[in-house]
């Protein structure tokens, strides 16, 4: 069958698969967010996933349709897409292509992994050509155009050029270099005795020491299993952050759900004596971060990396926040047990 793409306006003209989205109309959904109508033989931890699954499954109900659609451009709903356009190719690269969906959502890797070096400058030559000839992930409200509109410029620059740098990744370097050179660079910070890390796996927290903010590749790459990720770099700068992996319905392991962060800024702010206040995302948002406030930041500067933004300096010593934080995701776990497919009432519920 010859799949072909549609902006997501153009969802109901046609007998339509939906990849990372949801949408009225789709006859089937390929999607790994929260309550998506996903046949639950197909479910995955990434959207790319789901797609790759569907695949191998060819008498599913709706994949019999040509037309493939997403509300928005990320790689791991781009590697969905283009893997049910590009069936054969897709599953004779399928353990690369689960790496560069779990690396481009959630920011994931171990670096010593075969296929994890071509995933990287996957994901890098993804980002780069993206920033070069479009906007930033997030950036199409800067531009006064809605994301499910102005994206599908991008899957139709994409779409029929990913395959050469799949196939043959040299093709992309002048793209990817910069950003991959950064995060091994990055990466061996992160490795050495320079960086320490606190595991709390009964509350699904890593607390990263680390001398100075780095790229999310490297700062969230070895933390694959954990869900909150307390970064701390020299100088008392710090933040806090939800991952991405439980905003989804996350397929290969239970999670706790998010908290309400409201309660751990009002403790740290009775104890900031440096003039700044702590903030905090609420728990819908993607990727919630909690930190010291500045200059307000957009939702394109919270998904950009660390080391892009600035972060202020507390007046609260490292091992106080640590034990502050530590404490209040322990007191507000106790009594709830882990496990698969939250609802949203259902985590809303778990924070009152």
């Amino acid at each position: 069958m010859n799949r072909y793409f549609v902006p997501f306006a153009q969802l109901r003209q046609q007998p339509t698969i939906v990849v990372d989205s949801v949408g009225l109309g789709a006859v089937l959904t390929l999607a790994h967010w929260r309550g998506a109508a996903t046949p639950a033989a197909l479910r995955d931890d990434t959207s790319a996933g789901s797609a790759l699954r569907a695949l191998h499954q060819p008498a599913t109900p709706g994949l019999e349709a040509a037309a493939v659609t997403a509300n928005h451009f990320d790689i791991d709903g781009f590697i969905g897409v283009w893997s049910l356009l590009n069936p054969e190719l897709a599953v004779a690269h399928e353990k690369l292509l689960r790496m560069v969906a779990v690396l481009g959502d959630f920011r994931e890797i171990d670096l010593a992994r075969p296929l994890a070096d071509a995933a990287l400058k996957l994901v890098c030559w993804l980002n780069a050509e993206e920033k070069a000839r479009f906007y930033k992930p997030f950036g199409a409200p800067i531009r006064r155009r809605r994301e499910d509109e102005a994206s599908a410029e991008k899957f139709d620059w994409f779409l029929p050029r990913f395959a050469e740098v799949l196939q043959n990744p040299e093709a992309g370097r002048a793209a990817w270099q910069p950003e991959y050179d950064r995060v091994q660079q990055a990466a061996v910070i992160i490795q050495s005795p320079a960086t320490t890390q606190q595991h709390y796996p009964e509350i699904g927290l890593v607390v990263v020491n680390t001398p100075a903010p780095v790229p999310y590749y490297a700062l969230f790459g070895p933390t694959a299993g954990y869900d909150i990720v307390l970064s701390q770099y020299d100088g008392n700068r710090y933040e806090l952050e939800y991952k991405y992996t439980t905003w989804i319905d996350l397929a290969s392991r239970p999670t706790l759900p998010r908290l309400p962060l409201a309660p751990l800024v009002a403790r740290l702010n009775a104890l900031e004596t440096s003039g700044r206040a702590w903030a905090a995302d609420g728990i819908t948002d993607t990727g919630p971060l909690l930190r010291l406030t500045g200059k307000k930041l957009s939702k394109a500067e919270r998904y950009a990396d660390p080391d892009g933004r600035p972060i202020y300096a507390s007046s609260i010593a490292p091992e106080v926040l640590e034990r502050e934080v530590v404490a209040f995701f322990r007191a507000g776990y106790e009594g709830i047990e882990p496990k698969k497919y939250w609802t949203w009432p259902e985590v809303k519920a778990a924070g009152m």
